[in-house]
């Protein structure tokens, strides 16, 4: 292992390209605590502190693939979450305009097409939430303490000086995405999963540190231990597979022989990846968020139905929070996993190129039995997704942890998904050099 890394930096093409992304990665965590104009530093500073256990209130998805730079309040605190909305918007309206999966099946040309539309969507979903951030910030209600300072995170309300700071978080974002793009074309791995990955792993000393410091050292090193289990469980499921096998006929062009080989489809076990997730989290922040903006003022009643959804779907540890979060998360990846995989598609290719599933007709049969197939181990798949999602919340209901409890949930699946990419990425780069790679 110590020797094939040592050849990566003895290898000038990838000395070069590894520097350039680590380059790229500095600058996108410099950005992440520079703070955005007529920010009082000093006041957001004040109120990361007194709300440790539970700064990131509803805003903690965010918080998290912006590396905690959401409650910074920094020219980069949309973080890279404006870019994975509108790629996921764009993924499902293939299915709902025929026009973008027509793009999508027109190859490279198409394939660019859909990328401009998914820059647009991009700087328009971060003028939206900007704006929205900067409205909550002004408000008071993006920490949970009552602490003066915390309702005095913005110096000046002037109309330009919250279009400037609208202007320069979406600038950020857009500063970010090209960033990503620049780490794809001329570093190692894909930029924007990597620049996710950096902001997640940057939040893991912090969030165990306070762990160690609140609960104790026993408890901090119980934590290590369950979180480690927890990565080579998440690395075992999402290196599982099934493989279909599949037989191409031979068949004559000219003189030569076509086909004849074997070959395998493989369906991973997890094949909605953390889409599912991210999905549940945001369906389940909507009522949680018309709940606060109808909060009543100081002396005032509270509706029933803002305090029963106060109680019941604000907090992590709630039962009902739990379960909801849980059948979310099944349900989204069953519909996740139907819009990106289409067993008809997927049978019609074969048909048109001679292949076949040993003991199934070709067509319609086929089809039949690749949708069989993705829905049993989409099952497993879905339990898998909601336990590992649901192992923060477990661990503030059970020892009051923090809820950023960094081994579970979306944290822990970008971290080992994107690592084993980035490995799997340098160890092809490596034997095409004639060299042994990384993996055995």
């Amino acid at each position: 292992m110590f020797n094939a890394i040592g050849r990566i930096f003895r290898t000038p093409d990838l000395r070069r390209k590894l520097g350039f992304t680590l380059g790229i990665v500095a600058l996108f965590r410099l950005g992440s605590f520079i703070p955005a104009p007529f920010v009082d530093f000093g006041n957001v500073q004040a109120c990361l502190a007194a709300n440790q256990s539970n700064a990131a209130g509803l805003y903690d998805l965010v918080n998290l693939f912006s590396g905690g730079a959401l409650l910074q309040l920094s020219i980069f605190a949309l973080g890279i979450m404006p870019y994975i909305t509108a790629s996921i918007i764009v993924q499902l309206l293939r299915v709902v305009i025929p026009h973008f999966e027509t793009l999508y099946k027109e190859g490279q040309a198409g394939q660019s097409r859909l990328t401009q539309y998914t820059r647009y969507l991009t700087i328009a979903l971060g003028v939206l939430q900007s704006t929205t951030l900067i409205t909550v910030a002004r408000s008071g209600a993006l920490f949970p303490s009552s602490a003066p300072e915390c309702s005095q995170l913005i110096t000046n309300d002037a109309w330009y000086a919250i279009l400037l700071m609208v202007i320069t978080m979406t600038a950020g974002t857009g500063l970010i995405m090209w960033m990503g793009e620049l780490i794809t074309e001329r570093g190692i791995g894909n930029g924007m999963s990597l620049l996710i990955f950096t902001s997640i792993a940057a939040t893991f000393p912090g969030s165990l540190w306070a762990i160690g410091i609140a609960r104790g050292w026993d408890v901090f090193a119980i934590v290590l231990g369950i979180g480690l289990l927890v990565v080579v469980a998440v690395v075992f499921v999402e290196q599982s597979q099934r493989r279909i096998p599949v037989q191409y006929a031979k068949r004559m062009v000219g003189r030569r022989t076509y086909g004849g080989n074997n070959t395998y489809i493989p369906i991973k076990v997890n094949m909605a990846g953390v889409v599912p997730v991210i999905f549940a989290s945001s369906l389940l922040y909507l009522p949680a968020l018309i709940a606060q903006f109808n909060t009543p003022a100081a002396g005032e009643t509270p509706q029933p139905w803002v305090v029963w959804i106060t109680n019941n779907l604000t907090q992590g540890g709630h039962p009902l929070y739990m379960l909801m979060y849980f059948l979310l998360i099944v349900g989204f990846t069953y519909f996740y996993v139907a819009i990106t995989f289409n067993p008809d598609e997927v049978s019609e290719n074969m048909k048109k190129y001679g292949g076949f599933i040993p003991g199934i007709r070709a067509g319609r049969p086929t089809a039949e039995y690749l949708d069989y197939v993705l829905t049993r181990i989409t099952l497993p798949g879905s339990f898998y997704l909601g336990l590992i999602a649901l192992i923060p919340l477990i661990a503030f209901a059970m020892v009051g942890a923090d809820q950023n409890f960094p081994f579970g949930g979306a944290s822990i699946l970008i971290i080992v998904g994107v690592g084993l990419e980035t490995v799997k990425q340098i160890d092809a780069q490596l034997q095409q050099r004639h060299y042994e790679g990384l993996l055995r």
